[in-house]
């Protein structure tokens, strides 16, 4: 038995060894005839949009900070965050009691300097007037008077001191004469008495400008048309100046704030169109246009800020909403396309592809055109309808033998 059982044994282990060889061969023989499987994709002629994807935020060309130029107590806030106002329309409503006794006591200012002035005029001016036409007829009588003693002293008549008293009379007569002329034109018209009066009545005035400008400031209305994004006041606060109550939205054309790689700054230019649409309703688009390019790049992020106007902003559209934009910077019609995976140094001189040719795989240098959307536009090297191998990352060399596996999701339908 031991005899037979090592004559047996040697045979076996030939027959094994067989087996392995076959099923090696089995397994790998098709492998090294024909080539690995790899993934293949077709070359497509299609309609090509060039575009730059970025996001960003809705933004109002301006925002007007709504505050108070008085300290006061908040009487009444008549508006709600989110809602939209018109022009003149009251925002905020401070105590208002102080301010309007102040502006009753300008005005009482006011009447009285008036009645000062139109005193001056009709009462003072007049009266003054009458005393210098009396100042001058006693002057005219004490005048005579002095001729009369002067000639009666030449002959003897009347004594020296007689003659002295009456020169003083006329001189006094004459003094009196030039103080009421100078009453009289203090209150005409220039005078410095009529001048003070119509001085202290503008300083009334000014007065009541004050203070009503003051009550008017009471009162905090909107500037302009347009939508409260923030209310920071409610009543009962003790506001100042230099604090801002409320922030308003104005009306008017609707902005997109987007930040763009500054590697895709050449391929950008203002007037070019744009798809975009609101994280909070994805499935809606809506169009844009670029219209501001910031003429400076944040060093720190390597972007730079970049707006787009939307001439029809939807009714969903709120300030600050974060914004997904498709800037189409180019487009080509009937383009040849490859998927962008396939192509080896893209951004290289000399980029190629490995074209499926036959049963093997062939090195093929292409020409780059426009490149976006997973896909990118050949101008010269590939036709419509050829095979590439369809990833960068397959080991694959020139000339290798190769079976081609073309799925249908390798293959694009229309490319945007």
């Amino acid at each position: 038995m031991d005899r037979m059982w090592a004559v047996v044994k040697p045979r076996l282990r030939v027959v094994f060894a067989l087996v392995a060889v076959l099923s090696g061969a089995l397994w790998f023989g098709p492998r090294w005839l024909l080539g690995p499987h790899v993934a293949a994709s077709t070359v497509v002629r299609r309609d090509f949009v060039q575009s730059v994807v970025a996001s960003g935020h809705v933004e109002a060309p301006h925002r007007v900070s709504i505050g108070t130029q008085l300290i006061g107590t908040v009487r009444r806030v008549p508006v709600a965050e989110g809602q939209g106002v018109r022009a003149g329309q009251v925002l905020v409503e401070l105590e208002s009691a102080e301010w309007a006794a102040a502006l009753a006591q300008a005005e009482a200012a006011v009447a009285q300097a008036r009645a000062r002035l139109r005193q001056l005029r009709e009462v003072q001016a007049p009266v003054a007037e009458q005393t210098v036409r009396q100042a001058q007829v006693n002057l005219e009588n004490a005048r005579a008077q002095l001729r009369r003693n002067a000639e009666l002293h030449a002959q003897g008549f009347v004594g020296q001191a007689a003659l002295d008293d009456v020169r003083k009379t006329a001189a006094l007569a004459e003094s009196q004469l030039r103080a009421s002329r100078s009453q009289r034109d203090s209150a005409l018209a220039g005078g410095s008495d009529y001048v003070i009066a119509a001085t202290a009545l503008d300083q009334a005035v000014a007065g009541v400008a004050l203070a009503r400008s003051r009550l008017v400031y009471a009162t905090i209305a909107a500037p302009v048309d347009g939508t409260l994004i923030d209310r920071a006041v409610e009543p009962g606060d003790v506001v100042q100046p230099g604090k801002a109550l409320m922030v308003l939205s104005p009306v008017g054309k609707t902005q997109l704030v987007i930040l763009i790689d500054e590697k895709n700054l050449r391929q950008l230019a203002l007037g070019q169109p744009a798809q975009a649409s609101a994280d909070a309703y994805a499935d809606r688009r809506f169009i844009a246009m670029l219209a501001y390019i910031n003429p400076g790049v944040d060093v720190q992020r390597g972007s730079v800020e970049m707006k787009l106007d939307v001439p029809d902003p939807p009714p969903y559209l709120r300030q600050d909403m974060t914004v997904s934009v498709d800037i189409q910077v180019a487009r080509r019609p009937q383009a040849v396309l490859v998927a962008s995976d396939a192509v080896h140094d893209a951004d290289r001189a000399w980029p190629f592809v490995f074209r499926v040719d036959g049963r093997h795989a062939r090195r093929q240098p292409v020409r780059l055109g426009l490149r976006g959307a997973g896909f990118s536009e050949v101008l010269e090297g590939l036709t419509a309808g050829q095979l590439v191998v369809g990833s960068r990352t397959a080991s694959v060399h020139d000339g290798e033998r190769i079976r081609a596996v073309v799925s249908p999701s390798d293959t694009p339908a229309d490319v945007p």
